[in-house]
C-alpha cells in the first residue's frame, strides 16, 4: 500500500513543474523555515530577487534573517518591505513589517508603569 506524498513532496512537485511560481516558492520556505532555517533563506531570498511585490515575504525573511544573527540584512529586508505594502496598499502587512523593524532596532518599548 502506497502512502500519500508529504506536503513538501508535493510542494517540491509543484516547484519543479513551476519553479517560478510565487506561492509555490514561499510555501517551500515555510515548510523549511524551522527545520532548515538556511534552505528556507534560499527560498526567501529567491522571492526577493524574482517576486519583488510578493508581499508577504518581507516580514517572514527578516525574521529569518534575524535568527540566522543577520540583523543588517534583516533591516534592509524590512525597510524595502515597507515601502512595498505601502505601494501594494497593504496596511496591515505595513504595520507588521514596521513592528518587527521597531523591535529589531529596540524601539519596541513598553511603558513601565
Amino acid at each position: 500500500m502506497e502512502t500519500a506524498p508529504s506536503r513538501l513532496q508535493q510542494l517540491l512537485a509543484f516547484y519543479q513543474d513551476d519553479p517560478t511560481d510565487a506561492f509555490t516558492i514561499y510555501a517551500l520556505a515555510t515548510e523549511y523555515r524551522v527545520t532548515e532555517p538556511e534552505r528556507a533563506m534560499t527560498y526567501y531570498q529567491k522571492l526577493l530577487d524574482e517576486h519583488p511585490d510578493y508581499v508577504g515575504t518581507y516580514y517572514h525573511a527578516g525574521k529569518m534573517l534575524q535568527q540566522l544573527e543577520k540583523p543588517e540584512e534583516a533591516e534592509k529586508v524590512y525597510r524595502k518591505g515597507l515601502t512595498v505594502a505601502r505601494k501594494a496598499g497593504q496596511l496591515h502587512a505595513a504595520s507588521e513589517i514596521q513592528q518587527a523593524l521597531n523591535q529589531l532596532l529596540g524601539l519596541d518599548y513598553e511603558d513601565e508603569d
